[in-house]
């Protein structure tokens, strides 16, 4: 294809385009790329999912990428220059994959422990919130991808998410949970914003014209586009008056010819409205193709990339994001006295590096815990195992214990077309997968007839003999047969579950005999039609409930334990080493997009093993792999306690660094940790209820509930530990400019002293109190935090915190305006929300107004 489109004008070429190829346009040939004309020399761009890593353009067929750590973990560090770092790592991942718009960052609030994508949200802060979002943004977007923030707005939860209405004040939509996108869109200017599911002031953000045209376009200055999430549109004309610029993904189930030519000609839909449309798109498919002609213009292949120093950075971030949360008598770091270290836990041979859903992606390579720790343990240190418990949702995937036929990894996946009599005829493609999770949503070759089979087909070998648990979970039908004997039949009868976003079956298991080293011949048919209506009520809803989107299939497996036998065998060893090390937490199968958490326990009987191996040791470590706060009624009886979030590909590294001191901990709390679930301030208004979700917690969500109520945390906002110990002092507040105006800033100057002996990193945060000015407003709000990086033993440094407009001003809903109030602010510096150090106060002589950013 010609590169002219480079050089057109724009307006000129709208002009040229015919209408059809205008609608077109509006929507997408797929999951990932926008519509080419030929014709008029104009490309296509293709987007990815991120926010962790690029996944490339095919679920089902992932080419490898970095994955790193979560939204959670890159908040915790506290640090918007690092983080700067990742955006610009994920845009060279980006443009890897042939793609110059990635799917990313997550800027909805932590609104809940419970929800979902908690992970991939930064915080329950909107300071800290969009501080990260900002910095991710300008990174990635100094690379020529643009970022594609997401999801504008509300789309805190995953309970009924493409109905729910988001219920909730305006000024806690302003301060809370647009405040976010609004700090992003002023210090960064995203390419691209995606729409949320759900509803907003009773209309879908997707066709909401006061949240994309008044407050996106005409108050914030947004000059890109706006997509809809995937399969959240959900109309003709009023996505397209509102504002929404691509309907997502392709074909498009709206914006066909039959059914825009039918709006234009009932006139609820206007050509010029399609032109506004595709000027926008149009202008930014061609700022995209001018920053990436290479990419663009390229290959489309897909890429991977390695190497020492993209391992070294991947380790240092997750590093820099593991929280230290209790370290009872200098626990850790552990060094060589430690003679015989025991590690237990579930996750430590398992590839726990993200979250579920959007976020998960086929790695390049990853480091498990065990590997991390044992490798890096010190000279000397013997290293036991005992697995103590399982706790997962679906039985682990079996990619690495199978092979083909031939001998490749993975295992063969053949297509086949159907005759008249609906029977697997004809191979339609046959391709060789390193995953059993088979997803067919953004892939299928060419030619297939309606209804198709797919035939699985490997050799799996496992490493010791005894009973094997098999599972086998679809969304379609699906049978398993092993050496020829059909073992798990998912086909005849199903009972839904949320596989699949909620659109398939639960894990169907059984158990089968296997021999160490002997393969055995595994056999996965799937068909892509449901199973028949068994008249219940739940199949019936789900029938009822939205057409299918999802298809595919996963087969999981392990060995079959005996629960008590294997905690009594943890708990024995526990009592004969000098350590012990605990590895669990959640998976992407308990956090991810499609459903919110059950509870805040931990799955499984991991809470009994934790207290049973404390009671046992009391030099006992916990480390946690999750996105998000969990109950533990154990904390006071362990030695130490890690929190490691999702850490990516380097998890077992930069674990490993944190427990053996290479590594001072320096991340922070980015969300409070609840005692229990009934403290968390949105407990009683998390799940929609008719069609609604109330926020009846209002600005009081997170740290500001709980210091209102004087509940106390199990760990509060801002919280860490570190291996050295810090003294804050002399705190100096001085205006950068007089008179006070909408642009006057102050400074906040804070000494940092490193009270210990070694070399450490500190966070110094920024909380305002305003007046209240007969507002309700909750005190002690963060407006500024930075980062002493590195600072020595001994040694004080001055750290500066700029104050803005924004730290000063609260929502008028009655005037729509941001309002600064005449009157005594007060300025409170700590190292968590709870932990201040130092107070003072800065006086506004006379209040002001302010609108747009």
């Amino acid at each position: 294809m010609s590169r002219a489109f480079l050089d057109a004008y724009v307006p000129e070429l709208v002009k040229k385009l015919t209408i059809d190829e205008k609608i077109s346009l509006l929507g997408a040939p797929n999951w990932w790329n926008t519509t080419p004309i030929p014709r008029l020399d104009i490309p296509s761009i293709r987007m990815s999912d991120g926010p962790n890593g690029v996944r490339g353009s095919s679920h089902f067929v992932s080419t490898p990428a970095q994955c790193l750590p979560c939204g959670a973990s890159l908040a915790s560090t506290f640090d918007p220059d690092l983080v700067r770092q990742a955006g610009v790592f994920l845009g060279e991942e980006a443009k890897l994959k042939s793609s110059v718009v990635l799917l990313a960052p997550t800027c909805n609030m932590q609104r809940s422990p419970l929800g979902g994508r908690s992970f991939e949200c930064f915080s329950e802060d909107p300071h800290l919130s969009g501080t990260m979002a900002a910095a991710y943004v300008n990174g990635l977007q100094s690379q020529g991808v643009s970022a594609t923030i997401k999801h504008l707005v509300g789309n805190d939860q995953e309970h009924e998410r493409t109905a729910a209405e988001s219920v909730l004040s305006d000024r806690a939509l302003r301060e809370i949970y647009l405040y976010p996108f609004m700090i992003a869109q002023r210090d960064a200017q995203p390419g691209a914003y995606m729409t949320s599911y759900g509803r907003l002031r009773g209309a879908h953000c997707s066709e909401n014209a006061w949240l994309l045209q008044k407050v996106l376009r005409d108050e914030w200055k947004f000059k890109g586009i706006v997509i809809s999430d995937w399969f959240g549109t959900y109309g003709v004309n009023e996505p397209l008056n509102a504002g929404l610029d691509l309907e997502m993904p392709g074909p498009p189930r709206w914006r066909t010819n039959l059914l825009v030519h039918h709006c234009l000609g009932a006139q609820k839909l206007f050509v010029s409205t399609i032109d506004e449309r595709i000027t926008t798109l149009l202008t930014f498919i061609q700022q995209q193709a001018r920053k990436n002609p290479d990419v663009v213009y390229g290959d489309g292949i897909e890429r991977s990339r390695d190497s020492p120093g993209i391992r070294q950075f991947c380790r240092e971030l997750a590093a820099e994001g593991i929280v230290l949360l209790r370290n009872r008598d200098n626990l850790l770091p552990l060094s060589s006295a430690n003679k015989q270290i025991l590690l237990v836990g579930p996750h430590l041979h398992e590839r726990v590096i993200s979250g579920g859903g959007s976020a998960a992606l086929k790695p390049t390579y990853v480091i498990t815990p065990w590997d991390g720790i044992t490798q890096g343990a010190p000279e000397g240190v013997e290293v036991l195992y005992s697995v103590g418990c399982y706790a997962h949702k679906y039985l682990p995937t079996l990619e690495n214990w199978l092979q083909t036929k031939d001998g490749q990894p993975g295992w063969l996946c053949t297509f086949y077309r159907h005759d008249a009599e609906g029977e697997p005829a004809d191979i339609a493609g046959e391709y060789v997968i390193r995953d059993t999770r088979i997803k067919l949503n953004d892939f299928l070759p060419p030619n297939l007839t309606p209804t198709w089979t797919i035939r699985l087909t490997g050799r799996l070998t496992v490493e010791s003999t005894g009973p094997f648990e098999l599972g086998l979970t679809v969304a379609g039908r699906a049978k398993l047969w092993v050496n020829g004997v059909m073992t798990i039949d998912n086909w005849t009868k199903q009972i839904p579950g949320e596989f699949f976003y909620g659109q398939g079956s639960t894990e169907e298991k059984a158990v089968v005999e296997l021999v160490a080293g002997e393969a055995v011949d595994i056999l996965v048919e799937y068909i892509n039609t449901p199973p028949p209506d068994d008249g219940s009520e739940e199949a019936i809803e789900k029938r009822n409930a939205q057409p299918a989107l999802m298809r595919g299939v996963r087969l999981g497996g392990c060995p079959k334990i005996d629960p008590n036998e294997a905690i009594e065998n943890a708990v024995a060893l526990a009592r004969t080493v000098d350590t012990v090390i605990y590895v669990g937490g959640l998976t992407p199968e308990w956090e991810s997009e499609g459903f919110d958490r059950p509870s805040l326990q931990l799955p499984g009987r991991q809470d009994e093993v934790i207290a049973k191996l404390a009671a046992a040791n009391p030099n006992t470590v916990v480390c946690l792999q999750a996105g998000s706060p969990v109950s533990m009624p154990w904390i006071d009886s362990i030695g130490a306690l890690v929190q490691t979030w999702y850490s990516g590909n380097e998890v077992g590294n930069a674990l490993a660094d944190i427990i053996f001191g290479k590594v001072n901990p320096s991340g922070r709390l980015p969300i409070t940790y609840p005692v229990r679930i009934e403290d968390v301030p949105s407990y009683l208004n998390l799940r929609s209820e008719n069609g609604k979700i109330h926020y009846r917690e209002d600005l009081f969500m997170g740290y500001r509930h709980y210091i209102a109520r004087r509940i106390k945390p199990l760990f509060p906002f801002g919280f860490g530990l570190s291996y050295t110990r810090f003294s804050l002092s002399n705190l100096t507040l001085s205006s950068l400019s007089e008179p006070w105006n909408a642009f006057t800033r102050f400074e906040v100057l804070v000494e940092v002293k490193n009270e210990g002996n070694v070399v450490g990193s500190e966070v110094i945060q920024v909380y305002v109190t305003c007046p209240t000015g007969g507002f309700t407003t909750p005190r002690r709000q963060l407006k500024g935090f930075a980062k002493a990086r590195d600072v020595v033993a001994g040694q004080k440094r001055t750290v500066r915190i700029a104050l803005d407009k924004y730290a000063f001003s609260i929502w008028n809903s009655e005037r729509g305006h941001w309002n600064a109030l005449a009157g005594e602010y007060v300025v409170e510096v700590g190292t968590s929300c709870e932990d201040i150090a130092l107070k003072g106060s800065l006086k506004l002589e006379e209040g002001f107004v302010w609108t747009g950013l």
